[in-house]
């Protein structure tokens, strides 16, 4: 799992990502979201990626 950016534009992605969102109900936008991550999460392929994903993606969420 690659810790560092390697997006080569990350604001333009981040841009992307909040108009793609604009104007959705918070379902749609949910909805959304679950598609992008199922998409990228076939454009890796690497199941162990994906997991060390996922567990980093859990592990940097605030305690609560």
């Amino acid at each position: 799992m690659k810790a560092t950016l390697h997006l080569q534009d990350a604001d333009a992605f981040y841009e992307q990502l909040l108009d793609a969102h604009a104007s959705l109900s918070p379902a749609q936008s949910e909805l959304l979201n679950a598609r992008l991550i199922l998409l990228l999460a076939n454009q890796i392929g690497d199941s162990q990626v994906l997991q060390e994903c996922v567990l980093a993606a859990r592990e940097s969420l605030p305690a609560g």
